[in-house]
């Protein structure tokens, strides 16, 4: 199994699953970014010698998957913050873009791969500002460099998907919503600049209060991810892309922050009057039914309860928490909840065909 972007978030919380789970995992990646990260103390440094790679350079990549010989992949690295593409548009388009292209065509000359994952975003939809909640059907777009990479990485995607498939390779799209979650030290993000100001007793400042987003927990796409691989793995016959976002409407952020800041003593927050920065869609909003559909992938937690989740993690690695057991912590609970609710759901469904079978039984 190939797992790129693994020294990140959202890569070092999927690679601790997928290591639980007893996968052999390859890693592709840069170096674990700044001096705090969730990368090192989930699974420290010594992996990465051999992992360590920038998807720009071609050969590097086709060295690491030559190696692999992946069965399934998972494609996460990414340039992934809206202003930093501002800053810098041509290395945005040459990781999310050209990097992507790189994986494929490695991949593609092992031909070894049966499932292929390229995470992307709930940002590469045409936004025309409505607030409708947005189908993989709609019509990709994007207004700033980070969106447009990922619209037209989807492209690249497509592109490759007739050889792939040919050769008996299933391969996806995945477009998650904004993320929370324990262990995010990324800059320029809003929880995480939120931690960082209020445990050194400074005000977070925020300059989009009301744009609204799909927010999650880390774990419900990632659940997403693992769910649509197994599917894959078993048949070619999927949809180009799924959403994976809340059950809940898009929430702003000011009332994420808010709810955040009740978890923590004195939290200061100071909402910016006017639209600050850069052009950024006001509302954003996903619907996730045809995961619901197909691969029976249904929201866990509430916002609320994702928000509650993030606030503990955050202050217990604060007063000195071990973040490999928080983490295992929030993934237990996590899937306690989502085999709670399938029993439920299973529960309530066989409950209902025995009072059709009873009404029929009656009429007969």
């Amino acid at each position: 199994m190939l797992l790129t972007g693994h020294t990140g978030f959202k890569g070092s919380w999927l690679l601790e699953w997928l290591e639980v789970m007893g996968a052999e995992v390859t890693g592709l990646s840069l170096p674990p970014a700044g001096p705090v990260n969730l990368f090192t103390p989930l699974h420290g440094n010594e992996r990465l010698a051999g992992e360590i790679a920038d998807i720009r350079d071609i050969e590097a990549v086709r060295a690491i998957v030559a190696n692999a010989k992946p069965e399934v992949v998972f494609h996460l690295a990414a340039q992934s913050l809206v202003r930093r593409g501002y800053a810098d548009p041509a290395g945005t388009f040459a990781v999310n873009i050209g990097g992507t292209r790189n994986l494929l065509e490695a991949i593609k000359e092992v031909d070894t791969a049966k499932a292929i994952i390229v995470t992307t975003t709930d940002k590469v939809y045409r936004n025309t500002g409505t607030g409708r909640a947005f189908k993989e059907t709609d019509p990709l777009g994007g207004k700033d460099p980070y969106s447009e990479s990922k619209a037209i990485c989807e492209m690249v995607v497509s592109g490759y998907r007739a050889h792939f498939e040919l050769t008996g390779c299933a391969i996806a799209t995945a477009r998650a919503g904004n993320v929370i979650g324990g262990g995010d030290w990324a800059e320029d993000r809003l929880v995480p600049d939120a931690v960082r100001a209020w445990r050194e007793c400074q005000t977070v400042h925020v300059r989009r209060p009301d744009a609204t987003r799909p927010w999650q927990h880390v774990l419900e796409p990632l659940r997403g991810y693992l769910v649509l691989a197994e599917h894959m793995s078993r048949s070619t016959e999927m949809a180009p892309a799924y959403n994976f976002g809340p059950a809940e409407k898009s929430t702003s952020v000011r009332s994420v922050l808010e709810s955040a800041a009740s978890h923590f003593e004195n939290a200061k927050i100071h909402f910016a009057e006017s639209i600050e920065g850069p052009e950024e869609a006001p509302t954003l909003s996903l619907d996730p039914s045809l995961a619901q559909k197909h691969l029976g992938v249904q929201p866990v937690w509430q916002l609320e309860g994702g928000i509650a989740r993030t606030a503990r993690w955050y202050r217990a690695f604060i007063e000195g928490g071990d973040p490999r057991k928080l983490c295992m912590s929030d993934r237990l609970a996590f899937l306690k909840a989502g085999q709670a609710a399938a029993d439920k759901e299973a529960a309530d469904q066989k409950a209902a065909g025995k009072k059709v079978a009873e009404k029929k039984a009656h009429v007969a």
